[in-house]
């Protein structure tokens, strides 16, 4: 059964935050880190701080977009702290 993930990266060159959706987060990291991804490609080298698992791509999509509309950095680092 195919899974789906939400994703949290993180820069320390940029000291910033990415959020992303995937069903594949290792490729999804290299693209990252390859440049390929116009928004990151700045912020590179990026890792994976934080990973929610889903079992619908849509439940994945609902997820992201409600961490991207929190618009918070407190919100991300309470989210990665919470995980630990």
């Amino acid at each position: 059964m195919q899974k789906y993930y939400i994703y949290i990266l993180y820069s320390e060159k940029s000291d910033k935050f990415y959020t992303g959706a995937s069903s594949d987060i290792n490729t999804r990291l290299e693209r990252h880190n390859a440049g390929a991804t116009k928004s990151t490609k700045s912020g590179r080298p990026w890792k994976i701080v934080y990973s929610e698992e889903f079992d619908t791509n849509t439940e994945a999509l609902n997820r992201e977009r409600y961490i991207k509309k929190q618009k918070s950095r407190i919100f991300i680092t309470k989210l990665i702290e919470s995980a630990k």
